[in-house]
């Protein structure tokens, strides 16, 4: 008799999930034409709908959920009719629709910002970097938790990918903790991950390119209100945000895990070998070191010292790091490295976007949903508090934060162009939204550093729901506070 391995039922289950998704599309298409919607907003629905099964199912990968997207809907569209009314779409509009995001500046710059990551792992710099960092701290759990979030706001600097800085870091907490003669599930090895995944997502909404959903709000606010944030706007009007958000992680994780004071010297040997087993600084290092500053300086006076934007800067500087003798690698060792599953994935979630904005789709869920709530009459931080309520409830299902601003952005545009508000509140309310996008605290699987963390094996589920919902609660408080407070001051809202 033949038996299933233990992977095929698993495989089957994802295999039906899929079925499924594409089963509530084809019901959605066969569904009567809701009064105010155009075919194709039906259309556009349907593959929503499909997509977001797909997302929190994670029944294939990222990157396969993108190119089902993409197909599906190119598919689904031929012979729809847009809100215009003009003519039905013939298979290639649809597939152009469908590629419209893969085109974007945007996209762009996530491709360039993963080749400066790669450039940081391919040297060691991110390793050196976080070793001396902890170096400099000290080993007791205050300064540990502290060094952690260090670590990761420099990393943020420079690597867009959560998944790439929290993969750096985390073999360095593990080496500290191993080296204090402590087990990785003890309540510093638990404190040290929680706040590893958690300062991630601060950091994320803290610096315009640390993240790709950043990227992607970004380029749908660019599209509906004509402009857009620079990097040192968007560090400005975050950075209130970013601190209070990292004093509440640093002291609620001690007074929830209450991580015990090791025996320091072990560890600060530890470190220090592992710094001297890198050597000293190599002349790649030193390149990229300089390619890296200049970026920061470029970003950070974007639209103040120079006129070129984000993208172009970002775009000279990889450039400069694959020439031969001036560069740190070269195209073959990069594209190995290179997650392109992350680029496709955000391509496709823009063009999603540009999807439900183009066919009116998003107007009418906004309609039928934000706009029930009679937030029309509301004053703009009760607006707003309700909105980050919603996102966070919504990022429960969600394991991508770029998969939730694909599918949520839009929406908040539409909702907000119904409020009796000018076109700057709007853009406001939006840049808000998207930073709630990065709320990943509450559930481990609701990040992929979460995830990461989480695999080390150093905490369980509820030592990171107790810091999680906790930092959550804070953090919608905040929210609500700035809108009251400091974005009204600096004009934000």
């Amino acid at each position: 008799m033949q038996f299933l391995s233990p992977a095929e039922p698993r495989s089957n289950k994802k295999l039906g999930i899929l079925l499924a998704s594409f089963l509530v599309f084809i019901c959605i298409m066969l569904m009567p034409t809701p009064v105010g919607l155009s075919t194709a907003g039906q259309a556009a629905l349907g593959v929503l709908a499909m997509v977001v099964i797909i997302w929190i199912s994670e029944c294939v990968s990222p990157a396969a959920s993108a190119i089902i997207l993409v197909g599906v809907a190119a598919l689904g569209l031929i012979g729809t009719m847009m809100p215009d009314g003009k003519a039905p779409l013939t298979s290639a509009q649809s597939l152009n629709l469908m590629l419209g995001g893969f085109s974007s500046s945007a996209a762009i710059l996530v491709a360039m910002a993963l080749f400066l990551a790669v450039a940081l792992k391919h040297t060691g710099l991110d390793k050196r970097i976080a070793l001396i960092i902890m170096n400099a701290v000290g080993v007791s759990p205050p300064r540990l938790l502290f060094g952690a979030m260090l670590v990761g706001f420099v990393l943020a600097l420079f690597v867009p990918s959560a998944t790439a800085r929290v993969g750096a870091v985390i073999p360095i907490m593990v080496g500290i903790v191993a080296a204090l003669e402590m087990p990785i599930n003890s309540r510093l090895g638990a404190a040290l991950m929680i706040v590893t995944a958690e300062v991630c997502s601060v950091f994320n909404m803290g610096i315009k390119t640390a993240a790709a959903q950043n990227l992607i709000s970004l380029d749908f606010m660019q599209k509906t209100f004509g402009h857009t944030y620079t990097w040192g706007e968007w560090f400005i009007y975050a950075l209130p945000f970013t601190i209070l958000m990292c004093v509440a992680l640093f002291f609620v994780t001690l007074f929830v895990l209450r991580p015990e004071a090791p025996e320091p010297e072990a560890a600060k040997v530890r470190i220090r070998q592992q710094l001297a087993e890198l050597g000293p600084l190599s002349p790649a290092e030193l390149r990229l070191i300089l390619v890296a500053v200049a970026l920061l300086f470029l970003w950070s006076t974007e639209g103040w010292l120079h006129p070129l934007d984000t993208t172009t800067t970002t775009q000279v500087g990889i450039a400069l790091l694959l020439m031969p003798r001036i560069g740190v690698m070269n195209w073959s060792q990069a594209e190995k490295l290179v997650p392109w599953g992350t680029v496709i994935l955000f391509g496709a979630g823009i063009s999603l976007g540009l999807l439900l904005s183009k066919t009116g789709a998003a107007a009418w869920l906004a309609n039928i949903s934000l706009g029930q709530l009679g937030l029309a009459d509301k004053p703009i931080w009760i607006v707003i508090a309700l909105l980050s309520v919603f996102s966070v409830v919504l990022h429960l299902g969600f394991a991508s934060a770029t998969g939730l601003a694909s599918t949520l952005i839009p929406i908040v545009i539409a909702f907000t162009q119904s409020l009796p508000v000018d076109k700057s509140t709007m853009f406001g309310i939006v840049f808000v939204q998207s930073m709630v996008v990065s709320f990943g605290f509450i559930l481990p699987p609701n990040a992929p550093q979460n995830m990461l963390c989480n695999a080390t094996g150093a905490f369980n589920t509820t030592q990171f729901v107790k810091v999680g919902l906790t930092v959550t609660i804070i953090g919608l408080l905040l929210v609500a506070l700035l809108s009251v407070t400091y974005w009204p001051l600096l004009g934000v809202l």
